[in-house]
């Protein structure tokens, strides 16, 4: 695992409110500080998104649901655990965020990552960070760094060089809504 290096610069640019782009548990992304709005702000309008669109927030931990979800299930951890793939939750309820990456109806989209590098740079950077597909709005989702676009590069602050030379595809998560009666609805399978 060598990717020690894109943490240590990763992190100074995460902390003063700058991007990066990279890899994580499913395919290429934009991520910056989910608390930080004038961050948040900078990936809406490298994307051309319209910040009505809400954005995944990234946690290494279920635990930290807690921090950032005013009500969620008790046993959130078991149905998480049950996940077979990479998949992405939608709670309502959203606490301590940037008021950028919560929804209108004040519901967030989270999803706890396994992946090693993401894992240890959201424990590092203590704080949730935001992921989205590494692509202008409304163009493909890159499924690896050789698709995402020169604009996309130069737009950020950081790029990872960690696994930029993979060319299996990744695939976007599958996303889930939970409702105030604690019943799952798939969004997108």
């Amino acid at each position: 695992m060598d990717f020690e290096q894109d943490i240590n610069a990763a992190l100074p640019v995460l902390r003063n409110g700058g991007l990066i782009l990279y890899p994580t548990d499913t395919i290429w992304g934009i991520g910056c500080d989910a608390t930080n709005e004038a961050a948040v702000k900078k990936i809406f309008d490298l994307k051309q998104r319209s910040e009505s669109k809400s954005l995944v927030i990234l946690l290494p931990d279920v635990r930290d649901l807690l921090h950032y979800v005013s009500n969620p299930r008790p046993d959130m951890a078991d149905v998480i655990a049950g996940f077979d793939r990479p998949t992405t939750v939608i709670y309502e309820g959203a606490l301590g965020l940037a008021p950028n990456v919560i929804s209108e109806d004040q519901s967030v989209a989270i999803r706890i990552v396994k992946d090693t590098f993401c894992r240890h740079l959201l424990k590092r950077l203590r704080k949730p960070m935001v992921s989205t597909s590494a692509n202008i709005s409304g163009q493909p989702s890159p499924g690896s760094f050789q698709d995402i676009s020169p604009e996309i590069i130069n737009g950020v602050d950081y790029v990872v060089k960690y696994r930029q030379e993979e060319t299996a595809f990744g695939v976007a998560s599958r996303i889930i809504r939970i409702g105030k009666d604690g019943s799952i609805a798939i969004i997108r399978d």
